[in-house]
């Protein structure tokens, strides 16, 4: 299935029904008086969280939803039907927003939460209700009101308890395969994975957790470059940060300068994004060589009182401590 988290749609509620204009005409009932009965109100738009979907992509092939009107009203004092709500499935974790100024009307980000994000226009009286001593014969009824009518913007960020970001190739694919049953494309070039993977890890006798992998950031990430602008936002649901580094005698660069680049590119894009909790994760362990680039790492991070642990996917060497680390530290935060 594609992955989509952005997409640009029109909603229109319905508009409710126009009130009836009718006189009574029965036998034997002289001046039978007004008996227009109300329109119907219009359908609501009516948003709301399915866990069965993961992606925007439905919203890709259809733009434009509108509710059905309401039933105008009939002789004696017969009332129009509701025009029916109009319910749209999201995922969960959508954001809905103005097109116009992108000011968030809803965050739903927890399962069964539902907004009404248009209401039905309110059905016309009909003229039964205008009738008084003084004015017995009305002739006229109300018109049914508009419903509501948006552009909107929906946006999915992905809840998980823990986001595993770092450089391209850093191992995170790798990493939420072997701890989880999610599948996510592995291969030993840059920006192999494409779109962000969730993966569940269920640990023995511990609470399950969900784990986020946010496809390889870069220098610039925050201004577009590289796919990092369009993904970002998946961190900022996520409660921990797992930065990995590539700390193997074939890694590329500076670790601590990578580690120093992938923070800034957060900062830059969200100061609160430098306020999670992280936690650096030194990857290919099973290949460090003489562990230079490991002593780099662990001294940077024991200066930052940042924890540090390293492992390796390939050879299962720390995989366990890291869980068990992970799941200690989501308890914790639970119970307080």
């Amino acid at each position: 299935m594609k992955f989509v988290d952005y997409a640009t749609i029109y909603v229109k509620a319905g508009d409710g029904g126009r009130g009836a204009v009718h006189f009574r005409r029965e036998k034997y009932v002289p001046r039978g008086g007004p008996d227009g009965g109300d329109g119907g109100r219009g359908g609501h738009i009516i948003f709301r969280v399915s866990h069965e979907l993961n992606t925007l992509l439905d919203f890709r092939y259809k733009r434009e939803y509108r509710a059905e009107r309401g039933a105008h009203g009939q002789k004696q004092k017969m009332h129009g039907r509701d025009g029916e709500d109009l319910l749209i499935p999201v995922p969960i974790g959508t954001l809905i927003k103005s097109a116009g100024t992108e000011e968030v009307l809803y965050d739903l980000e927890h399962e069964g939460a539902e907004a009404i994000v248009a209401k039905g226009g309110r059905g016309g009286l009909g003229n039964s209700n205008f009738a008084t001593a003084t004015r017995q014969v009305p002739r006229f009824a109300q018109p049914g009101e508009e419903g509501e009518e948006l552009n909107l913007i929906l946006e999915l960020k992905l809840i998980a308890d823990i986001g595993l970001i770092g450089l391209p190739n850093a191992g995170k694919s790798t990493l939420i395969s072997v701890i989880s049953a999610a599948r996510p494309k592995i291969a030993d070039y840059p920006f192999t994975t494409l779109v962000p993977n969730l993966g569940v890890v269920k640990p023995e006798h511990r609470r399950s957790f969900v784990v986020a992998d946010i496809p390889g950031l870069i220098e610039g990430a925050h201004k577009g470059v590289g796919l990092g602008f369009q993904f970002l936002r998946h961190v900022e649901r996520t409660s921990r940060l797992l930065h990995l580094v590539d700390i193997s005698e074939m890694g590329e660069g500076d670790p601590v300068e990578s580690l120093k680049t992938i923070n800034r590119e957060l900062e830059l894009y969200s100061p609160e994004l430098m306020r999670k909790p992280q936690t650096v994760v030194g990857t290919k362990l099973d290949i460090a060589g003489d562990k230079e680039r490991f002593s780099m790492v662990e001294r940077y991070c024991k200066a930052q009182r940042i924890d540090f642990l390293a492992i390796s996917s390939a050879t299962g060497q720390g995989i366990d401590r890291l869980v068990k680390y992970i799941s200690d530290i989501l308890e914790r935060t639970a119970a307080t």
